[in-house]
């Protein structure tokens, strides 16, 4: 059952109307309420004036890449001494060596 409930701010004296719907809680076995805000209170003309809507949140879903063929297969063994030579190479310590141990 929903009620119109008219509640008063102390700080700015600005009445605000809520909508109350009641319901059952279960699991503390008493009566709760719900309340939105419908809008402020005309203190003229005592009528509901509503508030600005709030923006919702735009839900964007990511589109999920697909699978990617696989186009080349290749299987190569090397040595440890194989993947330090290329390690050298990109790092640049090959030429310092080979200049300081001729």
């Amino acid at each position: 059952m929903a009620a119109i409930v008219y509640q008063k701010n102390k700080k700015t004296g600005v009445t605000y109307a809520y909508e109350s719907i009641s319901f059952w809680d279960k699991e503390k076995q008493h009566s709760r309420a719900k309340r939105k805000c419908i809008g402020r209170v005309d203190p003229e003309t005592q009528k509901i004036v509503p508030t600005r809507k709030r923006k919702a949140a735009e839900v964007v879903a990511k589109a999920k890449p697909g699978p990617v063929p696989i186009t080349r297969q290749a299987r190569s063994f090397y040595g440890a001494t194989y993947l330090f030579d290329q390690l050298g190479e990109e790092v640049g310590v090959t030429e310092d060596l080979k200049s300081c141990f001729p």
